[in-house]
């Protein structure tokens, strides 16, 4: 028994040595690797150097100026595909500049309109307690936004005023007292000091009796109907938090709008990175028990580390896709310059970071992106260093193959990875040679598949040789760009929570190719991608190519998945054999309580065909497709008639840069 004891001692003793000398032969591998980057882009920093320097560039820079200008041009010309993109554009400008119209005052409820809602019996005729912290408000701006709550179709709130305006002010309080005489609904209290935006806030909270709370500045405007709209999805959703669409606004006008923000619905990953939600949020009371409302510590973003924790905790959140918040932007306002307010900045990642360790998340990195200050990118730690099995289907094409396998391994710093080629009905000798000199390297397995191509059959196919705990469908015609793409994608897949990730995707020529993709865009109402063959430099609709956010659906072009869900889903479904399998997969996903995520920190390029669209070249392909197509709108009608939940039912579906929908009035939809 001794004796066998010793041994198992020196069993585990020879295992640990051994898995330490390889874990020092990973580090300095890596190391290696990431001085060869260093000393390459330290090299290339200082070839940009001497040319900065060198006095004919200097000279030139007037030159260079218009140059750039010229090239910026060309290419928005081009990117909109010629004159006639232009003349679409502009022609599409003008019908968004009417559609604007739609979303201010002309939207207000007619006085038909306003009547029956004023006489709508709902079941639950819950009492909204609006909080107003005032501070040397305009009289003015003060006007208005009491103006705006007085008018609602909905009659059962009250208006909770907290006063810490100074001395030279005092005109407000006295501009609301006369509101106070007229309207017994108006509680108002002159606070003896000013405890700034969460203390001013917190003491409205002490005077509201509701039983649903809401959160409104000094100097904005509501829609008539808002608490109406609000009321009813508590009663026929049972929302227990809501909000809704937004626009910033400048002057003495509503309808004079800068920027219209149409949001997703609720979106957890969208949040944590951007206070999207911001107004008009609305929320049971019985989400602050055991809680705070605003939070000092917080300060410039109370609203983002109030948001993240109520609606981590809410049952029912629900986005009313309506435009009912107007938000004015002035020189003093947040709306108008957030870099007025740097305090805000670090408020707000200091808000997330506590949302995110509250989520049981740990070794985490916050850092504002390109797109805004308060727009962050989120690094989770990486838990557990588990493999990945990449699954590359292919029939020749070697010089593409050869293209993304060297990509994969000399850019990749994940380095616990397999490569599961799928053969499928190869012609060419240079590819089966290919394949030899592949098949004596240790992470690289060929596999065949015989019989038709099925893109999803293959796919299943493959996974049966997969070894790795996580599955990345990969195209043959991708190249690397991003080091860390693999940690990148695998931070989110890791989660319980998560589903299928999703990479950003360019072709040649740098313009977007893959940015998440949505149900029911595009001519055949299926699904199509968003900021499609927009530069790649471009922010994107309201920073969304910035940041990581949950989407629908993304391309099995380039998509994570644990293995664990691909087999308890059945893989990608093999009567989509060549088009939108990926996107049923990604909806399936949904269905059973998953997240999807598109991040733009994994970078790729993919070179199928910018010109060629959807592969329909010839009568049988073009009938192929439209049978998946009809019967992925037939799987799916309930949720093409519904909408996708990221995306707002006031973009058009026909086309892919956020441009609004004009063909209809749908003031009167949800």
């Amino acid at each position: 028994m001794m004796e066998d004891k010793t041994n198992n001692k020196v069993q585990d003793v020879e295992f640990y040595k051994q898995a330490y000398e390889q874990e020092k032969l990973r580090a300095a591998s890596l190391a290696g690797r990431l001085a060869d980057a260093k000393n390459e882009a330290d090299s290339l920093q200082f070839q940009l150097d001497r040319i900065k320097n060198n006095p004919m560039w200097k000279a030139s820079k007037p030159l260079r100026q218009v140059m750039h200008w010229g090239l910026r041009n060309y290419r928005r010309v081009r990117n909109l595909g010629g004159p006639r993109g232009i003349a679409r554009k502009l022609r599409q400008k003008k019908i968004e500049a009417q559609a604007k119209k739609l979303h201010g005052t002309a939207s207000f409820p007619t006085p038909e309109q306003t009547e029956r809602q004023k006489n709508t019996k709902f079941d639950n005729m819950v009492k909204i307690s609006i909080l107003v912290p005032l501070y040397n408000t305009p009289i003015n701006f003060l006007d208005e936004m009491l103006m705006s709550v007085v008018n609602q179709t909905y009659q059962n709130w009250e208006l909770c005023l907290a006063d810490g305006s100074d001395k030279e002010h005092d005109n407000v309080g006295i501009r609301c007292q006369e509101y106070l005489a007229k309207d017994k609904r108006i509680v108002y209290k002159k606070l003896a000091v000013n405890e700034g935006i969460s203390g001013n806030t917190n003491e409205c909270y002490a005077m509201a009796t509701g039983e649903y709370i809401g959160l409104f500045d000094h100097d904005d405007v509501l829609h008539p109907a808002a608490l109406y709209e609000y009321v009813k999805v508590i009663n026929e959703q049972g929302a227990d938090y809501i909000y809704c669409d937004e626009t910033t606004f400048k002057g003495e006008s509503i309808n004079n709008m800068i920027t219209l923000h149409f949001k997703p619905d609720f979106a957890p990953d969208n949040l944590r990175a951007n206070n999207y939600i911001c107004h008009f949020s609305v929320f049971s009371r019985k989400l602050l028990e055991g809680t705070e409302l605003f939070r000092s510590g917080f300060d410039g973003s109370q609203d983002h580390d109030m948001i993240l924790r109520l609606t981590a905790n809410a049952k029912k959140v629900v986005h009313v896709p309506k435009l009912l918040y107007y938000w004015r932007s002035h020189k003093a306002s947040t709306a108008s310059d957030i870099s007025a307010k740097p305090y805000a900045i670090a408020a707000a990642k200091g808000a997330v970071a506590d949302h995110l360790t509250r989520c049981g998340f740990k070794n985490f990195a916050i850092k504002s992106t390109r797109a805004f200050d308060t727009i962050f990118e989120i690094r989770y730690e990486i838990q557990s260093e588990d493999k990945i099995s990449i699954l590359i289907p292919n029939k020749d094409h070697i010089e593409d193959l050869r293209r993304c396998i060297d990509s994969i391994q000399a850019r990749s710093t994940y380095e616990n990875y397999e490569i599961v080629i799928i053969e499928n009905n190869s012609e060419n000798k240079e590819t089966f040679d290919y394949y030899q000199t592949l098949e004596k390297q240790d992470k690289i397995t060929i596999v065949t598949y015989k019989g038709e191509f099925n893109y999803s059959r293959i796919n299943n196919f493959g996974a049966g040789y997969a070894s790795g705990k996580y599955l990345l469908l990969l195209n043959n015609d991708t190249q690397v760009i991003s080091m860390n793409w693999l940690e990148a994608m695998l931070m989110y897949a890791q989660r319980p929570d998560v589903g299928a990730v999703g990479a950003k995707l360019y072709y040649g020529d740098r313009t977007i190719q893959h940015a998440g993709v949505v149900v029911g865009l595009g001519e055949h109402r299926t699904a199509g991608h968003t900021h499609y063959k927009i530069n790649y430099d471009n922010l994107g609709y309201m920073g969304k190519l910035c940041y990581a956010q949950n989407v629908s659906a993304v391309t099995g072009a380039c998509m994570m998945v644990k293995k664990s869900i691909y087999d308890a889903l059945g893989g990608l479904d093999e009567t989509f054999a060549v088009a939108l399998n990926d996107v049923d997969f990604c909806l399936r996903i949904r269905e059973k309580g998953y997240l999807n995520v598109f991040t733009p920190f994994a970078e790729l390029y993919h070179f199928e065909s910018a010109s060629r669209g959807i592969d329909v070249v010839d009568e049988t392909k073009a009938k192929r497709y439209e049978e998946e197509s009809a019967l992925f709108r037939e799987r799916w009608k309930e949720l093409l008639a519904k909408g996708d939940p990221y995306y707002n039912r006031n973009f058009s579906l026909d086309h892919s840069d956020y441009s609004l929908r004009v063909d209809t009035n749908i003031s009167e939809e949800i």
